[in-house]
């Protein structure tokens, strides 16, 4: 999967164009709509890594944490996407929009710390920009489901492939 910076600008002048009025929607709305969810939590679940340029699925666990920034829709992350022999850790920065009463839906940027460049992660198998969209939800006071995807931008060794994973988990909320 070849991706160049002439497609991750496109990709981003579509997203701006398509997220812009779905937010300014939201704030008109959000009279009608209660706050999403809010909290932090740590979490783990499992990954899949499903553009390696070998052809091969890599799959592994994840986990991730979310820290709540009270009074503001912005988030902090951080996740490690774990495989057999390597792993990348990921700090990441998150715009979240409430989408239904204790439901978020995120968009966050960040970057990808490969552990051992050798072995592939999910999410590649060197450091590169990383850009996550997900959804969580609360489903008790104390447990919360999320799922996103992720793109790391030029994170394989060798090449310039961009990789993709799709993330899965329960969380403890506190």
């Amino acid at each position: 999967m070849k991706f160049s910076w002439k497609s991750a600008v496109t990709l981003s002048i579509l997203a701006a164009s398509t997220i812009v009025p779905v937010l300014s929607l939201a704030d008109s709305a959000s009279a009608q709509v209660a706050r999403g969810m809010t909290g932090s939590y740590v979490g783990a679940g499992v990954s899949a890594g499903v553009s390696n340029p070998d052809d091969d699925t890599t799959f592994g666990g994840n986990v991730q944490g979310r820290y709540d920034l009270a009074n503001a829709p912005i988030s902090l992350r951080g996740s490690a996407l774990i495989s057999d022999g390597s792993a990348a850790l990921m700090p990441i920065i998150s715009y979240d929009v409430g989408i239904a009463p204790n439901t978020n839906l995120y968009l966050g940027a960040g970057y990808s710390f490969v552990t051992d460049d050798e072995d592939a992660t999910p999410l590649g198998n060197q450091n590169a920009p990383v850009l996550t969209a997900g959804v969580e939800t609360a489903v008790t006071r104390n447990i919360a489901l999320y799922g996103d995807a992720k793109l790391g931008i030029d994170a394989y060794e060798g090449n310039s492939d961009s990789a993709v994973s799709l993330q899965l988990g329960a969380a403890y909320r506190f």
